[in-house]
């Protein structure tokens, strides 16, 4: 077992492999940091990139483009989002109810969609998806992936820039740790709450259109198969810091393409195929545990507020 796993290591597939299963992770994970650093839960991510996919992959299917289908993903993710922003910013509901709520409408919608827009097929239609970078970068594993997954690679250093070099990064943070404090300073807490859940939404939406426009080529029900909720327990892993999202994503990327290339060379004669599935999360729970107990989450964190307050 120790010589397979050496020999799966040194291999160049097993990496883009990695990487592949990693980029909805880190897109995802990302959109979360962002409306936890404004002080907001969103539970929601599970629904919002099952609609993401759905949107991203129909536009597509009817004829637009690839970067097109990403836009509209990105929209639907936003305009959830909005809904989201509204319901626990502007009229102080709970963000837990909220946010599953989200989930179950969007995963609703997207299936009643689905199923009138094709009521007689049994077999999901294929589209055309993003083609690999070949020859883009001097990088292999970066050359076998897709576009969306180096926007994703690129998004980490985006984003932690913004949120610690930006004055708009900096008022994100403020309405996070102290919406007193930002409205003293003039700035609007709904404003900023809101436009960082629509930013964050519109990542998750992205996310999951990467499932349908490059990971695969068609919509399938139950596909985001809980990433959303990985997600939520990556930006504990990484303290609220873009760059330890991305190496939280990558390590669980990593136990799950283990994982999946265990089971192919044991063919499940030696252990129960079950336990190469529960792999990825009991590592990653061991490692969040581990880490989660030093994590300086943002002090208002679900923590609604009303102007005036103190």
């Amino acid at each position: 077992m120790g010589a397979e796993i050496l020999e799966l290591l040194s291999g160049s597939a097993f990496w883009i492999a990695v990487l592949r299963i990693a980029t909805p992770l880190i897109l995802g994970t990302l959109g979360v940091l962002l409306c936890e650093r404004a002080g907001v839960l969103n539970l929601g991510i599970e629904g919002i990139m099952v609609a993401g996919a759905f949107a991203g992959w129909l536009t597509v299917y009817q004829g637009g483009g690839l970067w097109l289908g990403v836009g509209v993903a990105a929209g639907v993710g936003a305009l959830l989002g909005l809904l989201h922003g509204w319901l626990t910013v502007s009229l102080s509901l709970s963000q837990h109810v909220s946010g599953l709520g989200i989930t179950l409408l969007a995963t609703s919608l997207a299936s009643y969609a689905y199923r009138v827009s094709f009521p007689k097929v049994e077999n999901p239609p294929t589209i055309q998806p993003f083609a690999t970078m070949d020859a883009w970068l001097p990088i292999p594993v970066l050359n076998a992936q897709t576009p969306l997954t180096l926007l994703a690679l690129l998004l980490v250093p985006v984003l932690a820039y913004g949120l610690n070099r930006t004055p708009l990064g900096l008022a994100v943070r403020m309405v996070g740790e102290s919406p007193a404090a930002a409205e003293g300073q003039g700035l609007s807490v709904v404003r900023l709450r809101i436009g960082a859940i629509m930013a964050g939404s519109a990542l998750m939406g992205v996310a999951g259109a990467f499932l349908t426009l490059a990971a695969f080529n068609a919509f399938y029900f139950n596909m985001v198969n809980g990433r959303g909720w990985v997600c939520v327990a990556l930006v504990v892993f990484a303290s609220w810091r873009p760059g330890k999202a991305l190496l939280g994503a990558l390590l669980f990327a990593f136990f799950d393409a283990l994982q999946l290339r265990l089971q192919q060379s044991s063919g499940g004669a030696v252990l129960p195929y079950q336990l190469y599935l529960m792999l990825p999360y009991l590592l990653s729970i061991v490692a969040l545990v581990l880490v989660a107990r030093k994590a300086a989450y943002p002090q208002a964190l679900m923590k609604p507020y009303r102007k005036g307050e103190r």
